[in-house]
């Protein structure tokens, strides 16, 4: 047996973990046949672009909560609890990062995504994938924290992390984690947010389609609530939203149409082959650090 140290590189998932555990959380799952948002990547990589699928989760996470106030929103206190709703829905994906020599995951928030069309969220998470932590603006508080002693930098987490004000740019209002790049069917976690969606993979599993089975390609969602904020019912329809919306999607119909960002030009890189769900890998939920 060796003992050593916990790594600096890591502070940041501790404190994180330390700051949920307030939460009461409660674990909703469902499967969604992905057969629509499957159509129109092939056909996205026939005209040379590609998505991934938590850039359609993202996208569906903006129109759903923006319908549901409740849910996109935070709380704070004990003696006098408060709840803040936010008119914003920012989404915090994870990050599987090498940080110091060591892997870790990191998060960051992709913002306005009621508004956002799908090319403008997975213009965002294409450059948290393939960006340097060592050097992205985006994680330069989390290094600052890994340089500070353990007491202060739980200290300075909590003081930012727990702010109404700072919480959609520093936490996101929803968490949204994959491990379907994986043999991962599903999973439940808690982000941080009053809403935490869990993707596992997608394979061929049996559907019942007009009375008949059919072979389509299924996630496994699931969704974890904090119900200190709101109740099962209210939990309950956002997943099946997300789920309508997920099955249900079109281009030519879906919100973004209307708004849809120009495709990036030939001059930049070209996405990685591999985006199913690997631009965003977590394995455990960390929130990025606040600054001091």
């Amino acid at each position: 047996m060796s003992v050593t140290r916990f790594p600096a590189e890591r502070r940041h998932t501790l404190y994180h973990c330390d700051e949920i555990r307030e939460t009461a959380p409660v674990f909703l799952d469902t499967e969604v046949d992905m057969s629509r948002v499957q159509e129109h990547r092939a056909a996205a990589r026939r005209d040379g672009r590609r998505y991934s699928v938590v850039s359609y989760v993202l996208r569906a996470s903006g129109s759903v909560l923006a319908r549901h106030p409740d849910a996109n929103a935070a709380i704070r206190g004990r003696l006098r609890p408060k709840v803040a709703r936010y008119a914003t829905v920012g989404g915090k994906v994870t990050l599987d990062k090498t940080l110091g020599g060591r892997r870790v995951v990191l998060s960051s928030v992709v913002p306005g995504l009621e508004r956002s069309s799908l090319d403008d969220v997975q213009k965002h998470v294409d450059r948290l994938r393939d960006g340097d932590p060592e050097s992205m603006p985006e994680f330069e508080a989390v290094r600052k924290l890994h340089r500070l002693p353990v007491p202060v930098g739980r200290t300075l987490f909590r003081l930012a992390t727990r702010s109404f004000a700072h919480r959609p740019e520093l936490r996101g209002t929803v968490a949204v984690t994959s491990l379907g790049h994986r043999a991962v069917d599903s999973f439940h976690s808690v982000g941080g947010t009053t809403v935490t969606l869990g993707l596992g993979r997608i394979v061929d599993r049996p559907v019942v389609r007009d009375g008949a089975v059919a072979v389509a390609p299924v996630m496994r969602l699931s969704l974890a609530f904090d119900h200190r904020v709101i109740d099962g019912a209210e939990a309950a329809d956002v997943l099946s939203e997300l789920k309508d919306f997920l099955e249900a999607y079109a281009p030519e119909t879906a919100p973004e149409a209307a708004g849809a960002s120009e495709p990036a030009s030939a001059e930049e890189p070209a996405a990685q082959e591999e985006v199913v769900h690997e631009a965003v890998d977590a394995r455990d939920p960390a929130s990025p650090a606040p600054g001091p």
